[in-house]
Order: C-alpha cells, then sequence, then structure tokens
C-alpha cells in the first residue's frame, strides 16, 4: 500500500469488538473488590547503582547513567542481565508499567543475551524532571544512551506506550536495528472509541488519578487483561509506578502528542524507514486493539522482508499473561 496518498480516514473496528468492549467494562465493577484483595505494597526503597537482584537462575544488576539530553543529561535507569558480550536486546516497557514488565524475559534470555530492560524517561527510576517528552524527543535521548554505553548493533522489544518510542528509535538507528519486536500498539489502523486513554491521561485530574498507583494498575490489568496474572507482578508493578515524580512525568508524553499524531507519523514516515525484520506482537483478546487491524494482508507489503505477526493467546499484558509463550516468541524471533 503506498504512502504517497493516505486518505487519513479512521477504520471502524470490527463488529465483535462493542460486545468485547462491552463486557471489558464491566469488570470495573469489580476493581473496589480486587484492591482491597491486593496485599499490601509497602514502597520500595530505591535501588543503588550496581545492585543485584536474583531472577530465578539469573542475575540482574540495577545500573544508573547519565545521557545527554533535556540540554545537559537525563538520568536512565535499567536493569542489565547477560553476558557484557553476547547479542544486545533492549527492553521498554508501557503503562502503568516498568522494567519489571520484561522479568521473565531477562531470567529466560539473560543467559545468552545482553539484555537491558529500561525505565522509560518518566518512569520507574529514571529522570523525572521537565523537557522533551515528545515520543521523537525521548526516542533521541535513547539513543545517546546506548551510544553512552558502547551499544552499536541492537535489537528491541517493546510494549503498549513505550512503542511510539521505539517507532522513533528504529527509524533513526536504522540498520543498527537488528530486529524490532514491535508490541501491543496502534499501527496502521485506528479508531477514537480504542484510545480512551488519551482523554484520562491529558485530563486535569491525570496527576490524582496516576498518584494512586494501587487503583490505577488493578483497573488497568482488569479491563485489560484475559488472563490471570500473579498477584506478585501486580504488587511489584504497583511498587514501581509509585516512586515520586512518575504522576507529573508520565502525562507529559500524552499533552506533548496525540494518538492521531503518532498515526499520521507513522504512516507518512516511520514505517518507510524501518529496515530491520519487524514482528507484530499483539494479545488477540485485547480489546482495545482488534486482531484484524494486525492480520491485514496489506501490512505486510508495507513492513520489511522477514517481518511477521504474532498474536498471543491473552490480553494486552502478554508479558505477564503467558510469559513462556512470551519467551519462546521472543527467543526464535531473535535467533
Amino acid at each position: 500500500m503506498s504512502t504517497d496518498a493516505i486518505p487519513y480516514e479512521y477504520t471502524a473496528p470490527p463488529a465483535r469488538i462493542r460486545a468485547v468492549m462491552d463486557e471489558a467494562v464491566g469488570r470495573l465493577s469489580r476493581v473496589d473488590e480486587l484492591v482491597a484483595e491486593l496485599p499490601q505494597t509497602p514502597p520500595r526503597a530505591p535501588d543503588e547503582e550496581g545492585a543485584e537482584e536474583r531472577l530465578g537462575e539469573v542475575t540482574v544488576t540495577h545500573r544508573f547513567v547519565d545521557a545527554p539530553g533535556d540540554g545537559e543529561r537525563v538520568r536512565w535507569h535499567f536493569v542489565e542481565a547477560g553476558p557484557s558480550d553476547a547479542p544486545v536486546v533492549v527492553l521498554l516497557h508501557g503503562v502503568p508499567d516498568s522494567w519489571w514488565q520484561w522479568h521473565y524475559v531477562l531470567e529466560a534470555l539473560g543467559t545468552d543475551h545482553r539484555c537491558l530492560a529500561i525505565d522509560l524517561k518518566g518512569y520507574g527510576q529514571s529522570e523525572k524532571g521537565t523537557g522533551d517528552f515528545r515520543q521523537e524527543g525521548v526516542a533521541v535521548q535513547l539513543e545517546a544512551l546506548l551510544d553512552q554505553l558502547g551499544i552499536g548493533r541492537f535489537s528491541l522489544v517493546t510494549h503498549d506506550r513505550g512503542t511510539p518510542v521505539g517507532d522513533h528509535l528504529v527509524a533513526r538507528a536504522g540498520h543498527r536495528v537488528v530486529r524490532y519486536g514491535r508490541g501491543q500498539q496502534h499501527l496502521w489502523h485506528l479508531h477514537p472509541d480504542l484510545h480512551p486513554q488519551q482523554a484520562m491521561f491529558t485530563s486535569p485530574d491525570a496527576p490524582a488519578t496516576l498518584a494512586d498507583a494501587r487503583r490505577l494498575v488493578v483497573t488497568a490489568y482488569s479491563l485489560l487483561a484475559e488472563r490471570a496474572v500473579k498477584t506478585s507482578d501486580l504488587v511489584r508493578t504497583v511498587q514501581e509506578f509509585s516512586y515520586d515524580g512518575i504522576s507529573t512525568a508520565v502525562p507529559r508524553y500524552f499533552n506533548s502528542s496525540s494518538f492521531r499524531q503518532e498515526w499520521i507519523e507513522r504512516r507518512t514516515r516511520l514505517i518507510p524507514r524501518w529496515k530491520c525484520p519487524v514482528l507484530l506482537l499483539q494479545g488477540a483478546d485485547d480489546p482495545l486493539q482488534p486482531r484484524e487491524f494486525y492480520t491485514d494482508p496489506h501490512i505486510a507489503a508495507m513492513l520489511p522482508p522477514g517481518s511477521g505477526v504474532h498474536l498471543f493467546d491473552s490480553g494486552h499484558f502478554w508479558p505477564f499473561e503467558v510469559p513462556e509463550e512470551t519467551v519462546s516468541v521472543l527467543r526464535d524471533f531473535l535467533r
């Protein structure tokens, strides 16, 4: 499909989606009950540079690195696993998540890949000061971080709102990116009914909503997950989203762009600049991202050779809902 003359018209969701969305919204009636059932989530003390954490048979290291950005520097927190000379895999999370979203992947791939699970700027223990929160601006700063770490070629795996940043990073880095596992985000098709979070995150009430990390996490996972998520993963997700400054920093992304703007940028200047194989990673039962939008045969023609799509037997949060399938698919793709 040519991008020379694009009609900027939304795609109507499949007929089945209305019932699916109504059923998902119906789950919200249980949020108060689920919040009360969730074990206590005491704040975590911030990690220190070089602190180690055991994930199964793999020991991961917490890193804090200052890299160029926002006039002077941006402080990044990421968790690293694997041999320093192994193929590099960079992992970017979404909302309301952190590096912890990838802990099953770190545990499985950290034996033979150098894995970097990064807290995006504004999240977790990364920088939360004012600055450039455009998706493209954050991609530029991430590239500066990789340069500072001496990383040349790398593969990228993303989820949810980490993906718009990843789209720009892959377009910028060209052949430096070996493979792109593009996870759980709108691509070619879009409709306003399918991104209600834009209104929530741009509301004046957004900082107060995000400050209640416990309720935010339970609400998001109740609405969008189709399979059970371990309580321990929900607890750690709440803790990682509870650090000071997150509630005011994260809305800056949504106030710096819109879903429509991202959509047009992908169609006009990002997708044509992707050089590496792209694997679209989508939960088959995400009510806000219909699987039909990603199995459209026109998509294969617009992506680089070797690209494809994998539909997880899950909802939106497949790294937690189906961790074994996630690891298996990523291992095959990265191989």
